[in-house]
């Protein structure tokens, strides 16, 4: 199974014949870069024309943070994988509103299963269970645009996001979620754990033939891989809402692992690295697939989402999202 590098010292990296190295100024170590297939680049990272083309040659897509940990942006090799005719029929799925609400609505109907499996477990939200699944039930079979069905997401997971206050250490207190910028640390770590998982999926989604700017839950814009954006709503509450949890109630991760700044709070390079060793755990953990009947890995499950995306445009299989039954 190919890996994820997480850089998060300053450093260069630096081609020298046919090896990829990452140089600090007190150690230099190799890169296997064979067995590679995304970078994420958290510290002041120096590289050159010389590094960015060996590392096309293997189609290992570089996903850059700012200062503040949050997601910048990707350099992206030229894709191998590709198909005009995949590309053309998402498209037409797009096009095709009743298609492009279809496709909508799956994304958000497994995000709210995978939040309401959340809080199953926790017998301290069950009130809040109780209203996402009133609200979601109420609301989902009205649904004719895109914009009623994202103010219904909008509702279940403020909902859903209130719950937080009942079954997380107090000093972690959600009042309300805040993006830009994110100003206590439970909204950091939301923040930080989404943008993680927003380049994950970019990642997956450049090995198959999908094409990432064409999305149907978010608007496709010029400035975003916005069907990252909708593929990462199955995610976010079965992958990093529950890292979160975990950090938080074992007490992994503290008040003393974030910063401030002009009202902006963010994790400190110490939190960063226990959030991104636990991520790591997660997206590698393995899960036995029922249709298979093989082992595969929550990253895995991600890449299977692009491959049954492509099924439903191409009128093999009509898509079925994700609703982890383990």
């Amino acid at each position: 199974m190919q890996k994820t590098l997480y850089i998060t010292s300053n450093g260069r990296l630096r081609r020298k014949d046919n090896t990829l190295y990452f140089e600090t100024e007190t150690e230099k170590r190799s890169i296997d870069i064979e067995n590679i297939e995304q970078i994420h680049i958290f510290g002041e990272v120096d590289l050159n024309t010389k590094a960015l083309n060996y590392i096309s040659q293997y189609g290992i897509i570089l996903h850059f943070y700012n200062y503040y940990g949050f997601y910048a942006g990707s350099f992206v090799p030229r894709k191998k994988s590709v198909s005009g005719d995949v590309v053309v029929r998402q498209a037409l799925h797009y096009l095709d509103k009743e298609k492009r609400i279809f496709l909508a609505y799956c994304f958000v109907e497994s995000a709210v299963y995978h939040m309401m499996r959340n809080l199953r477990e926790r017998k301290e939200a069950e009130a809040f269970l109780n209203a996402i699944e009133d609200e979601w039930e109420n609301g989902r079979f009205n649904i004719s645009s895109i914009s009623e069905l994202m103010g219904l997401e909008g509702r279940v997971r403020n909902i859903y996001y209130s719950s937080f206050n009942q079954f997380l250490p107090e000093d972690f207190y959600m009042e309300k979620r805040e993006k830009r910028p994110p100003t206590n640390p439970i909204n950091a770590l939301i923040s930080f754990g989404n943008s993680l998982i927003y380049s994950t999926v970019l990642t997956e989604i450049y090995h198959t033939q999908l094409d990432p700017s064409i999305s149907f839950l978010h608007e496709p814009s010029e400035k975003r891989f916005s069907l990252s954006l909708d593929i990462s709503e199955i995610f976010k509450p079965l992958i990093v809402d529950s890292v979160i949890f975990k950090l938080l109630n074992n007490r992994q991760i503290t008040l003393e692992h974030f910063d401030e700044d002009l009202n902006y709070c963010y994790l400190n390079q110490e939190g960063r690295k226990i959030f991104i060793n636990e991520l790591r755990n997660k997206l590698e953990t393995t899960v036995r697939h029922r249709q298979l009947n093989r082992n595969v890995s929550y990253k895995g499950y991600i890449r299977l989402e692009c491959y049954k995306l492509i099924k439903h445009f191409i009128g093999d299989q009509v898509y079925s999202p994700l609703k982890a039954w383990w």
